[in-house]
C-alpha cells in the first residue's frame, strides 16, 4: 500500500491543502477575466527563482517577492485599463518569461529551476510541508474575512464601493493572497501546472453548477479528485505527479463540456 510510506502521506496531505486553495481563489480570478493570473505569476514565480539563483539568496524567497510584485503589477495596470483588464496579465506575463529567460542563462540551469517547473510533491520536506500548511491557514482565514465583500465586487463593481467596500484595498489583499499560494503552490506540484489547478476545475463545476458557491464546493471537490487520483496514478506508473493530475484534470473537463453539450445541465 502507497500510505505505508510517508512520503506519500505527505504528498496527499499537501496535494489536498492545494486543492482547496487554488479554487478558491481561481473562481474569482475567472469570473474577473483574468484567466492568465495563474499562469503569469507561475512565470513570475520562475522568473524569481532565477533571480535567486542568480544574486545568491533563497530560490523561494525570490519566488514569493516576484509573485507578490507581479501580482500588484497586474492589480495596477488593469486599474488603469478598466475597459481590457485581461491585457494586463500579457504585460506582466511577457516581462516575466522575459526575465525568467535571462536569468536562468546567467545561473547555466539548475535543479531548482527544474523542480519548480515539475514539481517535488513526493520529496517535500518539514520545511515545506509546514510552510504549505501556514498558507493554507492564512487564504482560509482571509477568504472567509473578505468572501461577502468579494463575491458582491466581483458580481457587481458599481454597486460595492456605495455600500462602502474600498474596491483597491480588497483587490490588494486578494492580490497578495493569490501571489503567495501560487509562490507556495509551485515548489511543491511545479509552476506552470499550478495555473490550471486553479482554473480547470473551476470551469468544470461551472458546467453544472448553478450558484457562486455551488461552482466553489463543487470546483473543490473535483480539484482533490484529481488531485488523489493524479498521485495514486503517479505512484503505480511511476510518473510525475503534476502532470499526471493536469493530464486528468484535462480529460474530466473534455468529459464535462461533452456531457453538458449532449445532455444540457444534470
Amino acid at each position: 500500500m502507497m500510505f505505508e510510506y510517508e512520503f506519500m502521506r505527505r504528498a496527499y496531505l499537501v496535494g489536498s491543502v492545494l486543492a482547496v486553495i487554488l479554487p478558491l481563489i481561481g473562481l474569482p480570478i475567472l469570473l474577473k477575466r483574468l484567466s492568465m493570473m495563474g499562469d503569469t505569476l507561475s512565470h513570475a514565480s520562475l522568473a524569481g527563482v532565477a533571480i535567486g539563483l542568480c544574486l545568491g539568496f533563497d530560490p523561494l524567497l525570490g519566488s514569493v517577492v516576484a509573485c507578490v510584485v507581479a501580482a500588484l503589477g497586474v492589480e495596477l495596470i488593469s486599474s488603469r485599463l478598466k475597459a481590457y483588464q485581461e491585457i494586463s496579465t500579457v504585460i506582466v506575463l511577457a516581462t516575466a518569461i522575459g526575465l525568467a529567460g535571462i536569468f536562468t542563462s546567467l545561473t547555466g540551469g539548475s535543479n531548482a529551476i527544474s523542480s519548480y517547473l515539475f514539481g517535488s510533491i513526493v520529496t517535500i520536506g518539514d520545511f515545506e510541508l509546514a510552510l504549505v500548511l501556514a498558507v493554507a491557514a492564512v487564504v482560509l482565514v482571509t477568504y472567509r474575512l473578505i468572501y461577502d465583500r468579494l463575491y458582491l465586487s466581483v458580481f457587481d463593481p458599481v454597486a460595492a464601493p456605495l455600500m462602502g467596500i474600498d474596491g483597491r484595498a480588497l483587490n490588494l489583499a486578494f492580490s497578495f493572497l493569490v501571489a503567495i499560494t501560487v509562490s507556495v503552490a509551485a515548489k511543491t506540484i511545479g509552476s506552470p501546472i499550478v495555473s490550471s489547478l486553479m482554473v480547470i476545475p473551476v470551469i468544470c463545476a461551472m458546467q453544472f453548477a448553478r450558484s457562486y458557491r455551488g461552482t466553489l464546493l463543487l470546483s473543490i471537490a473535483l480539484s482533490l479528485a484529481f488531485v488523489h487520483a493524479g498521485l495514486a496514478v503517479s505512484y503505480h506508473q511511476n510518473l510525475r505527479p503534476g502532470s499526471v493530475i493536469v493530464l486528468i484534470a484535462v480529460l474530466a473537463l473534455s468529459v464535462a463540456m461533452l456531457a453538458k453539450r449532449r445532455w444540457g445541465y444534470l
